[in-house]
């Protein structure tokens, strides 16, 4: 359950140091072999572009990430 939790976090995160204090190590060592640095693929995203401030506010909390600005537009992403 460990490794499961430990690459979970890791896909996640992307932040080994993380995964680190998660699990309670002292040495990255421990941390690296329970964590199984596997591709898990490709992940699909919705995105939307916000031309307004109110739009944008509504999809982040609509649980969207700020990706880049694209003419006069903000997009955002959300894992599907």
């Amino acid at each position: 359950m460990r490794h499961w939790k430990a690459t979970m976090e890791y896909h996640r995160t992307k932040d080994i140091l993380h995964v680190m204090r998660v699990l309670g190590h002292k040495s990255i060592k421990n941390t690296m072999r329970y964590t199984q640095l596997v591709d898990l693929g490709e992940q699909d995203y919705v995105v939307k572009v916000s031309w307004k401030l109110e739009e944008a506010v509504k999809l982040l909390e609509g649980g969207f990430q700020y990706v880049c600005d694209y003419d006069n537009g903000k997009i955002f992403r959300k894992p599907k």
